[in-house]
This record gives C-alpha cells, structure tokens and sequence, in this order.
C-alpha cells in the first residue's frame, strides 16, 4: 500500500513563483497518477479525496475564525 504525499504538492503548489511553476507541479502529479496501476490510482484517488475533504475543512474553519474575529458587535 503506497501513501501520497499531496500536502508536499500542495505547499510546493501555494509558494510556486508563477503559474508555469504551478502547472509544472500539477502535471508532475498527473503523471505520477498515469505511471500507477489501476488498483494504485484507485488509492490515490481515495488518498487526494480526504486530503481535499480535510485541506477544505481547515480552510473554511481558518475562515470562519478570521471572520469571527473581525466583526464588530
């Protein structure tokens, strides 16, 4: 059973210096997906789910507590 890193790809992703940068790292996780098996990619694809599904949840709990914070009563 392999495990992914796509919280490595994510960080190299937000500090990529232009949108070639990004691209690059994008198609560097596409082809890594396309060199796979298929029993793998079905892996990958559940591992990039819940990283996506937790990545969101911290982002909107980040959000909600900014907003929180900045309203005036």
């Amino acid at each position: 059973m392999s495990d992914f890193n796509f919280k490595s790809y994510h960080i190299r992703s937000m500090n990529a210096a232009s949108a070639e940068e990004r691209a690059a790292i994008n198609q560097e996780l596409k082809n890594l997906y396309a060199s796979l098996p298929a029993a793998e990619q079905a892996l990958f694809n559940e591992q990039l789910q819940t990283f996506l599904v937790k990545e969101m949840g911290r982002l909107k709990s980040d959000y909600e507590a900014i907003k929180g914070g900045t309203q005036e009563d």
